[in-house]
């Protein structure tokens, strides 16, 4: 289909895109990447009357890494996680999840900022911030501000941005050397949208036992969630094939799962276990 009428901004400062984006009162979308944001204004889910372009926007697509942690800018594109070798000591869950998000093509132009901003449930870097605790910077007419991931998601394509905000960073905790994690989905075919998702990580102390365990799921509800109930498992005990059943079971216990055409809500309880119990026997590895 044709996209709706509307109007066309390229801005090349930040402020710039900013006061665009104020100055139609909620009805500017901002696009990066394109990859959810086109196809939306295609089916006419999204008809903004001004598109402003970020494509030209200075410092948004550096991948810092400092023992403060990673930090990536908002137009970093998930190619250039894939191909960037430091992230696979720097971050290994977050290349974890990049190698499952659709396909090339998409990976190619997709942006992490525009996912996190998307806020799509099923989306593979979502569920990432919010396992890892990441936060989300921002920038609108009233300043800059620092959201964090827990509290940003507020439903399907649904967050605490305000119409003239844009995000611009998104910076990751530190991945100390002893931390294990991984990240398992099931889609309905590879490249799909997961139905669902587990990423976790944890710290494997000196007596072999987990340690700050984080455990996020992604594709059974509305939005990505920390499950706290799956975590108080791990804590304390060493990740063995008794430990992983009871997250399991616990996971599947605890998650709230949405039903659909595709699947019904105790199909998806049941594989958030699996997904779960399979990205803890690949940690432990």
């Amino acid at each position: 289909m044709k996209l709706p009428p509307l109007e066309y901004a390229c801005p090349t400062t930040l402020s710039e895109a900013v006061a665009l984006l104020a100055s139609r009162d909620g009805d500017a979308k901002a696009i990066a990447g394109g990859q959810s944001l086109m196809p939306m204004l295609a089916f006419r889910l999204a008809a903004p009357t001004l598109l402003v372009d970020l494509r030209k926007l200075p410092n948004m697509r550096e991948i810092k890494i400092s023992p403060d942690g990673v930090r990536l800018g908002a137009m970093v594109r998930w190619r250039d996680i894939e191909n960037d070798t430091r992230l696979n000591s720097a971050h290994p869950l977050l290349k974890a999840a990049v190698a499952h998000v659709a396909h090339y093509q998409i990976r190619n132009r997709g942006t992490i900022g525009g996912s996190i901003a998307h806020a799509d449930p099923a989306a593979e870097i979502p569920g990432i911030v919010v396992t890892c605790d990441a936060e989300i910077a921002v920038t609108g007419k009233s300043g800059s501000r620092m959201m964090p991931a827990a509290g940003f998601f507020l439903g399907a394509l649904t967050t605490a941005l305000e119409p003239d905000e844009i995000i611009t960073e998104i910076r990751f905790p530190p991945w100390p050397p002893p931390r294990r994690g991984a990240s398992k989905e099931f889609p309905r075919r590879g490249g799909d949208f997961a139905m669902p998702a587990g990423a976790l990580s944890y710290t494997q102390g000196a007596d072999g036992k987990a340690i700050n365990a984080h455990v996020g799921i992604i594709g059974v509800g509305d939005r990505p969630r920390r499950l706290p109930e799956v975590e108080a498992v791990l804590n304390g005990r060493a990740i063995d094939e008794a430990t992983t059943a009871r997250a399991a079971e616990a996971t599947s216990a605890t998650v709230d799962a949405q039903e659909d055409i595709h699947a019904s809500a105790p199909y998806r309880r049941a594989l958030a276990g699996t997904m779960v119990e399979r990205a803890l026997q690949s940690a432990c590895t």
